[in-house]
């Protein structure tokens, strides 16, 4: 029954969950990481762009960034400061179309895009002499690791041991009803360019009359997320990738960390009793810290998210030897 209680408690002056999401996400700043760039083709003659940031480990932490982010993201950096810090190599992955440069399909990416986590890990084997790998993700890319590690256990790796995740929509239809319009609008607005990049490329296959950023996504899903990416419409891509469905398969101890006050969030994202089902899936719910936010002391740049993965993958693991 991993259902864990939290100390976790956000700083007196991030007073609510919008605060504690958007005050990281527009000024927390993160000194001290030089990535190394790798271009990987992909199977479909495409390609992933893949930071790497090394210190000679045979253990490795992979990175997911959340929905139009990218490697840079401070909540990104951080996490691959703290892992560097302790000794681990770190892989953050730009989803296709997120790393400065449009993709060469036309698909993009989406929330259920596991195929290209399965790549992107299978790649770093090949690359180098890891034992471990551990996987961490945000928001969208939490969702991609969990469907990962729960659609097909037996594709995952025996070197992949554990994996810990931080607000994540795992209803996705619930969720994509939840978020307000104000979030909606500034996804919309860069999601609509990456459309144009798309038109321009394939302008027979990609229609942006009437584009609108005061779309819901459910309207924005059903018209080019799902047809551009194999699904019926939106309720059938929702159905298909959210990862809820699959924590019940999950082998590799895995934690997700969802706020209580997280704006992002629907009560169907809250997945009690499949972590009372499962012994490998272990949840909390701190009463704060937002969407992707969980400051500790902002002002010191301290994150409760960076020690709590470290405790989780690292610490935790080594007790159960």
């Amino acid at each position: 029954m991993p259902i864990l209680s939290s100390t976790y408690k956000a700083p007196f002056y991030l007073f609510n969950g919008h605060l504690q999401t958007i005050i990281p996400s527009l000024f927390r700043q993160v000194e001290g990481i030089t990535y190394t760039r790798e271009r990987i083709a992909t199977p479909d003659l495409d390609f992933i762009d893949v930071d790497w940031s090394q210190v000679g480990s045979d253990s490795l932490v992979v990175l997911s960034h959340g929905l139009e982010g990218d490697s840079s993201r401070p909540y990104i950096l951080g996490m691959v400061r703290v892992f560097n810090e302790r000794g681990l190599d770190a892989l953050a992955w730009n989803y296709r179309s997120c790393s400065g440069e449009p993709n060469k399909l036309l698909r993009s990416y989406h929330l259920g895009a596991s195929d290209d986590l399965q790549f992107v890990i299978e790649h770093a084997l090949n690359s180098g002499n890891y034992n471990t790998i551990h996987l961490i993700g945000f928001s969208a890319g939490g969702n991609i690791t969990l469907k990962y590690l729960g659609e097909d256990p037996a594709q995952v790796p025996a070197e992949v041991k554990r994996a810990v995740v931080f607000s994540v929509p795992v209803d996705l239809k619930a969720s994509a009803q939840t978020i307000s319009k104000v979030y909606t609008q500034r996804f919309l607005k860069t999601l609509g360019a990456k459309l144009e990049q798309k038109r321009q490329l394939f302008p027979d296959e990609v229609d942006l009359t009437d584009y609108s950023i005061f779309w819901s996504f459910p309207e924005f899903d059903n018209r080019y997320t799902a047809p551009l990416h194999g699904f019926k419409n939106a309720d059938d891509y929702y159905a298909r990738v959210s990862s809820k469905q699959f924590l019940k398969n999950i082998k590799q101890p895995t934690l997700l960390v969802n706020a209580k006050n997280d704006p992002f969030l629907s009560a169907d994202c809250y997945p009690f009793e499949e972590a009372k089902a499962n012994p490998y899936f272990y949840f909390e719910v701190p009463e704060t810290g937002g969407h992707v936010g969980f400051a500790k002391d902002f002002r010191k740049d301290i994150y409760y998210s960076e020690a709590r993965a470290v405790k989780f993958l690292l610490d935790d693991a080594r007790c159960c030897l």
